[in-house]
């Protein structure tokens, strides 16, 4: 399979993004890409919980959108194009206390104007936590200030 980043996709870039963001606080780190999928994990714990003591789901949604738009935005020529949410959806599956999740993100449409990522997040184990699905308007660069 063919490749379909047009950016460098080195790790050390990804997670240098980070820096001073929300996904830095959580404890986000880029981890892994493929030809086509980008992955990441996200810790369990005090910085994620909710007062039940268990992941909340809105650490899982932001693990989601920062993978999901990760990638997008690794498909587009940043001197032409950027990525920026339209919609973001996520059903929570099974609870979690502890540990780490893997979050996996995978395109299901490349467009010209929009596209559709699906993000699995899983145990260490391989249960499935959370599935969301983002969708992305690609825009002109020239709208966006990216850093």
């Amino acid at each position: 399979m063919t490749a379909i980043w047009k950016q460098d996709t080195s790790l050390d870039r990804l997670n240098g993004w980070s820096a001073n963001t929300m996904m830095e606080a959580l404890g986000i780190r880029f981890t892994a890409v493929g030809d086509d999928w980008v992955q990441g994990t996200m810790p369990v714990d005090r910085r994620t919980h909710q007062p039940y003591g268990l992941l909340h789901g809105g650490a899982s949604v932001v693990l989601a959108e920062t993978l999901g738009s990760t990638a997008a935005m690794l498909t587009l020529d940043p001197t032409q194009e950027a990525a920026v949410g339209l919609d973001i959806n996520a059903n929570h599956i099974r609870g979690v206390r502890s540990g780490i999740v893997i979050g996996t993100a995978r395109k299901l449409h490349l467009g010209r104007s929009t596209q559709v990522w699906e993000i699995r997040i899983e145990t260490e184990a391989g249960e499935l936590v959370c599935i969301s699905r983002i969708t992305m308007a690609v825009i002109p660069s020239r709208a966006v200030n990216l850093k």
